[in-house]
């Protein structure tokens, strides 16, 4: 089984390669070629910073977003976006003005707006999940299982089937989307321990 890692010049791709490597029969391509993402039979859309910036860069890489739609909305290869990778499967983004998105789960990232004036912007850290849905990425985990975040802003989902998980930050925050062949995480799973492993395994013998 081949895995392709995005890369368009966001996130740390190393970290999240050795995370899905720990699992993975075959290597983990981190790539900018198109042809080698259209190959894949598992694709990962990392990223981090501002959401525009993120759309932008992929746009850059010529055929990239077609190769993506081709393989994910018409051929259902699996496909897992981390962090901003993740708001990038939004219809549009609300950072810095308004701005489309790849609109693979309806709905926008939009500024966190916290009940708690006393938390700070980002949230940054571990915190619990609240499990909303059953998943077979999920299988194995739980609400009170801690993941880890870096986030400014959260995915206001549309389709409530499609949020599968949220953390209590001043409120409700998206943590985990997903529908058809895609899920999504706000937190970083290579970064959240067994709970993250466990999830980027189960995407691994995923069979949508």
């Amino acid at each position: 089984m081949s895995v392709a890692i995005v890369d368009y010049g966001s996130g740390n791709l190393r970290s999240a390669a050795k995370g899905f490597e720990k699992f993975s029969s075959a290597p983990v391509v981190v790539t900018a070629d198109p042809t080698e993402v259209v190959r894949a039979d598992r694709i990962v859309l990392p990223g981090q910073g501002a959401f525009a910036d993120c759309f932008a860069g992929l746009s850059a890489l010529d055929g990239m977003i077609d190769v993506l739609r081709e393989a994910v909305l018409e051929r259902a290869v699996p496909f897992f976006g981390i962090c901003v990778g993740m708001q990038l499967m939004a219809t549009a983004g609300l950072e810095h003005g308004r701005h489309d998105g790849l609109d693979w789960i309806g709905g926008e990232v939009v500024p966190m707006n916290l009940s708690d004036s006393s938390l700070k912007i980002p949230h940054m850290g571990w915190n619990e999940l609240k499990v909303a849905a059953s998943h077979p990425v999920l299988d194995g985990v739980q609400t009170g299982d801690h993941v880890y975040f870096v986030h400014s802003y959260h995915f206001a989902v549309a389709e409530s089937a499609a949020l599968l998980a949220s953390v209590d930050y001043g409120g409700d925050q998206t943590a985990i989307v997903g529908r058809d062949n895609m899920i999504g995480t706000q937190f970083h799973p290579e970064k959240s321990q067994a709970t993250g492993l466990r999830m980027i395994e189960n995407f691994l013998n995923w069979r949508p």
